[in-house]
Formats: structure tokens, sequence, C-alpha cells
């Protein structure tokens, strides 16, 4: 029979676990105190430990390696209500087996124990050298954050290629960044690359580098995104948008480890890491011709779905206090909002995501003087975003092409005048109708960047511009 330690200083945790494990088969000591669970597990006891982190004579993290070095094939679970993503990567880095937030899933529970009694022994795991940045990159207590988290802290130590899909707005290349600058990789480079805001012609390029004389205006020895990622992590953003071509030559990377500059002849071997992102169904995509189904399979390792903020509610208080504090570093005075307009911000939907909340956010910080944003102000702030969707909506159906649109307009202004001629000036005030919501529909699409909107639209720049003012466009750019 094997033997499990548990220690927690909650008595009716403890009363559940040693019921439980005793069902599943297993010989349970438990304990309140840390103190006890060291000398079990240093008089050899125990073939499993589960603990909590924090107890009264001492914090379990400071003891995992204690155990580890005594007993490196005791496996440990550890729990704690502290869930949030640094617990998660504390709890890896110490050698713990698996993390679960508290309040736990008592079955899960059982079939990890399960799972890591049935295992072979494993030495050590390789743990991340000590440093690591300060600031916190995931913000998020709800269920749903917690599943990332213990993803994540798994994915740490791996080189696995991971798939992140989710939304605009939910937070991907944070996500990216987090495995790169809390994983093994941390001290090589972290290179990222949005293929939406990318010229087709140009993503070989832009990935693989290119010799001199190789196109037309290949001046000089050009390198790629590859060979600026080596030794570190190569995040590929928008990766449904990839042309064909450059997802044949991804492909031959990720299956030989190697590849060639664009009028290039000689191989060049990569160490990089491949994380990936969408807010695309690669497997639409893969139905309508526009994604190889080998090159989803090779970057679909680890698949990791974020949720929309709408599925994780319970997060906003945690998400606005964070945003305001970065905006008190930032220079803006301190503001907090009320349990009234907290409960607003829960009940709206939330399309542009964490992102829109943060827009929303620094824009109350920038804007209004009290120190309590009321929920009149905040429920305002809303109906003004909800109307601006509405409007866009209505000027420029989802499902109306520009075709459609064009002669819904000529129909009407001829339906107008019935007869008659209509005014001088028909082509403008025709163009006008579709041109207006055709650049908010672009601007919005890409949360206002104009730079991304005019490569969208196949403008220059600065005509964009003059374009947004010319209509009095104002669409809020936020962060990120």
């Amino acid at each position: 029979m094997t033997s499990i330690l548990v220690a927690d200083d909650d008595a009716a945790i403890r009363t559940v676990l040693n019921q439980a494990l005793s069902r599943a088969g297993h010989d349970v000591r438990v304990t309140s105190n840390v103190e006890t669970l060291w000398r079990w597990v240093s008089a050899g006891e125990g073939d499993l430990v589960i603990t909590d982190v924090v107890m009264p004579d001492g914090n379990a993290f400071d003891l995992l390696p204690r155990i580890r070095k005594a007993r490196p094939d005791l496996p440990v679970v550890a729990m704690s209500a502290q869930n949030t993503f640094m617990t998660a990567i504390r709890a890896s880095e110490v050698g713990a087996y698996e993390y679960l937030p508290k309040p736990f899933d008592l079955t899960e529970l059982v079939n990890i124990v399960g799972r890591a009694l049935s295992e072979p022994k494993a030495s050590q795991k390789e743990t991340a050298s000590a440093e690591a940045p300060d600031a916190l990159p995931l913000i998020g207590r709800s269920a749903a954050m917690q599943e990332i988290y213990r993803l994540l802290a798994r994915m740490m130590q791996t080189d696995l290629t991971v798939m992140i899909s989710g939304e605009s707005g939910t937070g991907k290349e944070l996500v990216a960044r987090a495995l790169h600058e809390y994983g093994r990789r941390r001290k090589g480079p972290f290179v990222a690359i949005n293929m939406a805001a990318i010229p087709r012609d140009l993503i070989e390029s832009e990935l693989f580098g290119h010799e001199k004389g190789a196109f037309t205006g290949a001046q000089a020895r050009s390198f790629g995104r590859f060979e600026q990622a080596e030794g570190g992590t190569l995040f590929l953003d928008e990766i449904g948008d990839m042309p064909m071509e450059a997802q044949t030559r991804l492909l031959r990377v990720l299956q030989q480890g190697e590849y060639t500059t664009v009028g290039g002849r000689t191989p060049i071997r990569t160490d990089v890491r491949i994380v990936a992102a969408t807010n695309k169904d690669p497997r639409t995509l893969i139905d309508q011709g526009l994604f190889r189904e080998d090159l989803f399979y090779r970057l679909n390792v680890v698949p990791l779905r974020l949720p929309p903020l709408r599925e994780r509610a319970e997060d906003i208080p945690d998400l606005v206090r964070h945003f305001f504090a970065r905006a008190e570093q930032e220079g803006l005075q301190p503001k907090r909002i009320g349990s009234e307009g907290l409960n607003s911000l829960k009940n709206y939907r939330w399309p542009g995501n964490v992102r829109e909340l943060e827009n929303l956010v620094r824009r109350l910080a920038a804007l209004y003087p009290q120190d309590e944003i009321s929920a009149e102000i905040i429920e305002q702030e809303l109906r003004a975003a909800g109307a601006l969707r509405a409007s866009q909506s209505e000027a420029l159906p989802e499902e109306t092409t520009l075709t459609q649109a064009v002669e819904q307009h000529l129909q009407r202004y001829f339906t107008q005048f019935g007869d008659q001629l209509p005014p001088a000036g028909l082509y403008q005030r025709v163009l006008a109708d579709v041109e207006q919501p055709l650049l908010i529909a672009a601007l919005t699409a890409t949360g206002g960047n104009q730079l991304k909107a005019a490569d969208l639209l196949g403008l220059n720049r600065n005509t964009l511009r003059k374009k947004i003012r010319d209509y009095g466009i104002n669409i809020y750019r936020g962060a990120g």
C-alpha cells in the first residue's frame, strides 16, 4: 500500500483528503505543520507528499528544495489559496510535481496522485535559474486563468512548440513573453513578428533574411527573425495570415531544424523555440485551403486557449487595480472604482477583451479628476463604446460587400431624386458614404493602430491620417 503525507493547517481539508485518499486505497498520514512533514520525509516515510504552501510554522516552497535534495524521487503536490501566476511559477521552480489552486477539485487531485505514483521515478526536474522578471505578467484568479497558469508552469522548462489561440485583445503576446521570460531560454532574445502587419511578399525575407541582390532593393545582407531569435524564442503572431509559400518554408524549419536565406544556398542550423498565436480557427483555414494541415500539427504540439474577458469577469477588479497602478507609475493620480462601477464593468460584454478594459481604465485615469470613478461615469463610457460599435455596424453591415454597399447607396440616391439627375458631386458623396465606415472598420480591427490599418487598406500612412482628419474619425489607440 502506498503512503501519502498530507500537510495543511486547515482541519477540514485534512479530513477530506484523508477520507478521499483512504477510499482510493492509500495509507494517509496528516499534519498541520511543516516541521512534522519534514521529520517524516527525512525519515524516509511516504511515497508522495501533498502540502499547503503557507502554514503557521513555515512555507512549503522553502521546504521543497530540501525535499528534492534529500529525496529527489519523491513527488510533491503543492496547494495554495494564493492562486496567482507567480505561485504556479514558483511551484514549478522549486520542483513541485503539480500545483493546485484552492479550492481544488477532489477528483482531479486523486487522479493527479494516481498519475504521480504510477509514473517511473524520475530524478530532479531542471529548475529555473534564480533570475526572473519582477513584474507580474498575468492577472486573474478565476478558474479559467488558473488552468492557464498551471499549463504555463509545465511548459516553462521545455522547448515544446505552443499554439496560443484567443480573440484579439486577450493577451496572446503577453503569454508568449511569459513563456520566454520565465523559461530556460530567458537569457536569449524574444523576437515577435506579426504576420498580418507585413506585406505578403516580404514575409519570407522577414523570417529568414536575404542575401545581397536576392531581389530588387536587396542592397545588403539582411538578418531574418530566426537569426535574431537564435537561442531564444520566436513569437509568430497571427500565424493564420502567413502565405502558403512561407508556410512551406516554416514547415521545413520545424522538420529539419534548418533553413536558407532568400537568395542563399547554404543551410543555416537554428536553435529557436517557436510560439505561435492566432485569433482565427486554424481548422477552418485548413478546410478553406488557406493553411497547411501538416504545419498546424507541428505548431499545435501544446494548444493553449486564452479565454475572452467575458468568460472571466471575476478577474475584472484585479485587472482594474493593476491598470490603475500602472497609470499611477506613469504620473497620473491614484484612482479607484466603487462596487457599483465594478458591477457595471462585470456585466459588459468586452468585445475588445482585456485590451479594451485597459484602454478604458487608462482613459478614466487621464480624463477624470475625482479619486473614485462613479458608476455613472462608467455607464457613460460603456454606452459611448457601444454606440460607436452600433454606428459602425449600421454604416457597413458585416455581411455586406463593398460592391453591394455602393449599389445600395446608388439606389438610395436615385430613389430619392426619381427621374431627376442627382445633384453634382455624386461620386464624392457615395465615396464618403462607403469610405468612412471602411476606414472605421480597419481602425477598429487593428485596435486604432494607423500603421497597421494603412497596410491593411493598402494606403500610405499619411493619406490615411488625412482621411481620418477629414472625416473626424476618433478611435482611441490604447497600449498593446
